[in-house]
């Protein structure tokens, strides 16, 4: 069994690590985008301590930009609400979501314990998405399975969400704690909370 922190935590990093694409570059197939996060998923955990709080998201806001597309992310989690929420809600919506997104993978990744990476392979997944199988080598734990689906946005491949183990989808969680906010508190409530989240995490 995995300590109860473990999976969380993976499920943090994974979906929002990975090495960025610049501007304007010759389109990036799945793989690639997967095979950078890695590298640069293990060049952040060696640094981790040395980096801080807030050295790691300034590493990662611009890789969480430019590879996932935030905007479907927060649009898919949000659900109805964000068909009634108008321009500038939605948009305040998506930098909140980013600036969460970012201080809690910064917070929660703090060291590296020799972990590896293995590529398994690629299959056509569910409404024009691609998934790409590789898994996390944790010395003296078992591995763990991650599913990374990519989806052709504006004539670029971008990841849209990870699967752990093959049940757990990061969007599919984050969908749950948001629409209890979103039903209580409506869209101004989740981009309040969001940005509360998101100071706490940095001031840590």
């Amino acid at each position: 069994m995995y300590p109860s922190s473990f999976v969380p935590k993976v499920l943090a990093v994974l979906f929002f690590l990975v090495a960025a694409v610049p501007a304007g570059a010759a389109e990036v197939e799945p793989r690639v985008l997967v095979e950078r996060f890695q590298g640069n998923l293990l060049a952040v955990m060696k640094e981790a301590e040395s980096l801080g709080v807030k050295g790691r998201y300034d590493r990662l806001v611009s890789s969480i930009e430019e590879t996932f597309y935030l905007p479907l992310m927060i649009r898919i989690a949000s659900g109805p609400y964000w068909k009634g929420a108008n321009q500038t809600q939605r948009s305040r919506l998506i930098s909140a979501f980013r600036r969460m997104s970012v201080s809690r993978v910064a917070t929660l990744f703090d060291g590296y314990a020799g972990e590896t990476f293995e590529a398994i392979g690629e299959k056509p997944g569910p409404q024009n998405t691609l998934l790409v199988e590789t898994r996390i080598v944790i010395p003296d734990k078992p591995s763990v399975n991650l599913t990374y689906v990519a989806k052709t946005i504006k004539e670029r491949w971008r990841l849209i969400d990870v699967i752990v183990d093959d049940g757990i989808s990061e969007l599919s969680v984050r969908r749950s704690e948001y629409r209890r906010v979103l039903k209580n508190e409506g869209v101004d409530g989740l981009i309040a909370t969001l940005n509360k989240k998101a100071d706490e995490l940095i001031a840590q």
